[in-house]
């Protein structure tokens, strides 16, 4: 009877073992894909500088959205919390839409061989940032998934492990973007 019990408590033991392991790897990877994240949105951030001396002298009076794409770059990037990067996602994101819609009312400043190769780095790191996105978002699924479920919601709770939040979108950036054409007189 004691080799029995025994042997349940190493099978119990071994299934914690498992569980706690299964955790580690998924926290890692959710923790490995936001830094996909991070690693597109710093790329986004260096080039903001770029944009603003790619401009500058073609924009003159739209010197506002200049300003503050230069504010934004001057946000010590390394020190801000997960939240912030999102935070500052969300308001570098809005100034990157309104930067294309701009290039596109300036026909000399979209045929400016550098505005035009930085617009296109833009628009990729955007689809990168997307696709980062999308991967920590899975890995988050998947991590809660496991670690909502019973009975592994019983080990993580010991462990301390909690629900992970998604990557989410502003408001504001659900919503269709509205382009004001402009008229040549």
């Amino acid at each position: 009877m004691t080799l029995i019990i025994i042997g349940v408590l190493v099978l119990v033991g071994f299934y914690f073992i498992g569980i706690y392991n299964k955790l580690v790897k998924m926290r890692n990877l959710v923790e490995k894909c936001f830094s996909g994240i991070d690693v597109q949105l710093k790329k986004r951030y260096d080039l903001i500088p770029n944009l603003v001396e790619a401009v500058a002298g073609y924009m003159d009076h739209e010197e506002i959205t200049l300003t503050k794409l230069a504010e934004l770059r001057s946000i010590p990037f390394r020190k801000l919390s997960q939240d912030q990067k999102q935070e500052l996602d969300s308001t570098v994101h809005k100034f990157a839409r309104g930067f294309q819609a701009t290039v596109e009312n300036y026909p000399e400043l979209k045929a400016s061989e550098n505005v035009m190769h930085l617009q296109r780095t833009l628009n990729e790191t955007e689809e990168q940032i997307s696709a980062s996105r999308r991967s920590y978002n899975a890995a988050v699924e998947t991590y809660n998934n496991f670690q909502m479920t019973f009975p592994n919601n019983l080990i993580s709770g010991m462990m301390g492990y909690q629900r992970v939040d998604f990557f989410e979108t502003a408001d504001e950036e659900r919503e269709a973007p509205v382009f004001k054409m402009r008229r040549n007189r």
